[in-house]
């Protein structure tokens, strides 16, 4: 903990939360502005920096049963922001070139709010409580997200069941998903977080089994919806392990 007092250093450990998650943010939306990152990449790499940036610090936040929802109001305020830019409310070019892949604004109101609400509900009902929504989160983070960057660039053999997807994509969906989601669930399982903690064994089989399932439903053909798709499975799947 931050500070003694409980509210005190919730309010705080949100306000540091809120601060690195927004420079993230501005930093991609800056180089994608500048025609630095290309709006394909620059989506992903929101995708795999946000979440873990955003798991990791919670650790900051006290054992109080209300500094959950201190965590929440982070991607609370920015998934409200991406509402906001999406229905142009908010004119802000630099977020648009950088969250949607045809320069629509439209199109940050299918994947990256969906993406945004999945952390708000991830954070309010699992916390730090259950490995269940920090696996979802991070297989969604790191799975989906490398799942692009690797099948855009690698992904000349395409999947039988959809050309969109590749192999090469999947075999990145699989690997970085596991290897986020492992990492995340190991690292707090030894801080001591679940009660009673996890073996080594059961966080392994857990993990392997979201990625697997998540590797297949991110290869159907769901468009800008897998981000729920693949949360809502991997939620399922790890309610019978965890």
């Amino acid at each position: 903990m931050l500070f003694t007092t409980p509210i005190w250093n919730d309010a705080v450990a949100m306000v540091i939360t809120l601060t690195l998650a927004v420079a993230w943010l501005r930093l991609i939306d800056w180089l994608a502005a500048r025609q630095l990152l290309v709006e394909t990449l620059s989506r992903k790499l929101v995708h795999i920096g946000t979440g873990p940036l955003f798991v990791a610090c919670w650790v900051l936040f006290s054992q109080q049963p209300s500094a959950r929802y201190f965590a929440a109001v982070v991607p609370g305020i920015i998934t409200l922001q991406f509402l906001l830019v999406g229905l142009g409310v908010i004119d802000d070019p630099d977020a648009v070139k950088a969250l949607s892949r045809s320069g629509d604004r439209r199109e940050i109101l299918r994947g990256p709010l969906i993406y945004g609400i999945a952390f708000i509900a991830a954070t309010l009902i699992w916390w730090r409580v259950s490995p269940i929504g920090m696996a979802a989160l991070m297989l969604l983070c790191g799975g989906d997200g490398f799942a692009d960057v690797i099948g855009r660039r690698y992904g000349r053999a395409k999947l039988p069941i959809n050309s969109d997807k590749s192999w090469a994509g999947s075999a990145a969906m699989f690997g970085a998903g596991l290897l986020f989601s492992w990492i995340c669930v190991a690292a707090f399982n030894q801080l001591g977080y679940f009660v009673p903690p996890y073996s080594l064994a059961t966080i392994a089989l857990g993990t392997i089994s979201l990625s697997i399932v998540g590797t297949i439903v991110e290869a159907l053909p769901l468009g800008d919806f897998d981000n729920l798709t693949i949360m809502a499975a991997a939620i399922l799947v790890g309610s019978f392990i965890f």
